[in-house]
């Protein structure tokens, strides 16, 4: 492609609106556009990205016998509502009604439809196993979005569902997505982890999610390189400090003035945080939002709360719970902001960290401005109506499988693949006929793959002061071909034939035929990130050109035909050819 001939818009500044290197850089090639707050359009250089991902993608679902089909982003509310999932979902569900008043949602996950298709069109244990799947765009109504195409409101997506005949059947397809996914992130050149994770409003026994890494991720790990364990910081089950041996104290009402906070009381009293117990005090509401009840939440000083522990403890969709008003709670649970304990609290639901009953003598609210309690002891001075694991786990603790210490990185997801089990089979009735022609629920999983994260998690790791710098597999063009002075004639005569040979060759490329300064070509080069670039300048008449990869900083001068061989051969090296 001529870039004479090209839409290319390349900005010299950084957007005001781009947070992360990803965000920087997809807006300043020119290969994404903003349409509103978290929706984004592709330009043609990062469309061709994005469906070379999808390809990877496609190759390797191909690969493991699954097929490819599409089905509407919208979605009746009846199949939702069958499966539970339309009040589940909450107001991250885009919501619809048509002229009629009937109720739909654009889909942001495809569950409820695969399986409508399945129950209606599989019958016998013959037809089984089977895994469709599709690569469509999603939408879910971030509250807040950010990190341009990382936390997006419209993004695409390949998703996958299996059906199997039992759950063996199901620990097979999930092993072969599992191995599909590693391949589709080496494929695109990413640094990445598989880590275990919370099956959220997904449901059933099991997920793992493909983080991959990067400082700016919003993500967070936790990993431990003695046993390889890994697991977000959502899903990591902590251990339990050692059980103190001291003996039980008698209370004592203590007067601590200004001491609201964990760290204000430690100083006071002269104490480790640890020593201490924290009160979070929460509001839960029913699908209708009308408040349902007040949650305290109690875990040791120096800890911090795992919200999407407490949400799985209480068995409600996240958006059901938010921080309560204290000053409102006081009257209604006796709550007293800053001195909250779980003594003399009435009306609410008490949920305690599983470590708790394990320390002695902690320090806790008294319920009464200005006073804590010295020398709370859970089941002598109260206890929970919940007690679970309530800890966020991060890096420096001890790894849950052999004990030693946890390290902790940022990423960001790129994937996930989930057993469902019976969780939509049971709800939505979809069952085969085994052998003896009895009703057996279908075993489902299903996998996901952001393609439009995907593409900005390798900017996220591919990137340098001057732009981006593409893996050859995934790059929107392999070779740029820049003309030094577009108006000289052995100039234009050299890089067209290099042009020419190259696409023979089937080598995408780029031909810089601007009528532009030499140094604005080289930016837009940089920017855009094209792997290799060969430069025909003022040499051209002895046939030399010079040959440089985006990834380095050294340029090397060569003949024509030598730079030929050598972009075939680093692009076939790269990506197989």
């Amino acid at each position: 492609m001529k870039l004479s001939k090209m839409h290319i818009n390349t900005l010299r500044e950084v957007p005001a609106e781009a947070e992360v290197p990803s965000h920087v850089w997809l807006l300043r090639s020119g290969m994404i556009r903003k349409i509103v707050s978290g929706i984004y359009g592709f330009m043609p250089l990062g469309y061709r990205s994005v469906r070379k991902i999808e390809e990877i993608v496609r190759e390797e679902m191909d690969a493991k016998g699954c097929q490819e089909i599409h089905m509407s982003a919208v979605q009746p509310a009846e199949l939702w509502q069958e499966s539970g999932r339309w009040s589940v979902m909450g107001p991250e569900m885009w919501r619809l009604q048509d002229r009629h008043k009937r109720d739909f949602c654009l889909g942001p996950t495809h569950e409820e439809i695969f399986t409508d298709i399945i129950r209606n069109e599989v019958s016998s244990y013959r037809q089984l196993p089977m895994n469709l799947y599709q690569i469509q765009t999603k939408y879910r109504d971030e509250a807040r979005p950010r990190f341009g195409l990382i936390r997006s409101r419209e993004f695409v997506m390949k998703d996958a569902y299996s059906f199997d005949l039992d759950e063996d059947g199901l620990n097979e397809s999930y092993e072969q997505m599992f191995d599909a996914y590693s391949r589709v992130f080496d494929r695109c050149g990413l640094k990445y982890r598989p880590v275990f994770a919370d099956s959220g409003s997904m449901g059933g026994s099991g997920s793992q999610e493909f983080i991959a890494f990067s400082d700016q991720g919003e993500s967070e790990i936790v990993y431990c390189e003695t046993c390889g364990f890994a697991a977000t910081t959502e899903q990591a089950e902590s251990v339990d400090s050692e059980k103190s041996d001291e003996a039980e104290k008698q209370l004592k009402e203590t007067h601590t003035p200004g001491t609201e906070t964990i760290q204000e009381l430690a100083g006071y009293l002269g104490i480790p945080t640890s020593r201490t117990l924290k009160a979070l005090l929460f509001v839960t509401y029913d699908q209708d939002g009308a408040e349902k009840e007040y949650v305290a939440a109690f875990i040791r000083g120096n800890r911090e709360l795992n919200m999407t522990k407490l949400v799985n403890a209480l068995g409600i969709p996240e958006h059901s719970i938010e921080f309560a008003d204290e000053k409102k709670a006081e009257a209604k649970i006796g709550c007293v902001g800053g001195f909250t304990g779980p003594m003399g609290l009435h009306d609410c639901k008490i949920i305690v960290d599983s470590e708790i009953p394990g320390q002695k003598n902690l320090c806790t609210g008294a319920c009464k401005a200005d006073f804590h309690v010295e020398n709370s002891n859970y089941g002598r001075d109260y206890k929970a109506d919940i007690l679970t694991d309530l800890k966020l786990v991060t890096g420096g603790d001890p790894c849950p499988v052999c004990g030693n210490e946890l390290k902790q990185t940022a990423g960001t997801e790129v994937g996930q693949i989930f057993k469902l089990g019976t969780k939509y089979s049971e709800s939505m009735g979809a069952t085969y006929k085994d052998e003896n022609m009895e009703d057996k629920l279908i075993v489902m999983g299903c996998y996901g793959i952001g393609v439009t994260r995907t593409l900005a998690a390798v900017v996220d790791q591919n990137y340098d002061e001057n732009g981006i710098i593409w893996p050859i597999a995934i790059a929107p063009y392999h070779v740029i071909i820049t003309i030094v002075k577009a108006d000289d004639e052995d100039q234009s005569r050299l890089a067209n034939e290099i042009y020419e040979k190259l696409m023979a060759k089937g080598i995408e490329v780029l031909l810089d035929d601007r009528n532009e300064r030499a140094g604005v070509k080289f930016k837009d080069a940089d920017i855009m990130g094209i792997p290799i670039r060969i430069t025909v300048g003022k040499k051209a008449t002895d046939n030399i050109v010079e040959y440089k990869l985006r990834r380095d900083k050294d340029r090397v001068e060569s003949t024509a035909e030598e730079a030929i061989k050598s972009a075939i051969e680093t692009i076939g090296n790269e990506i197989g050819r």
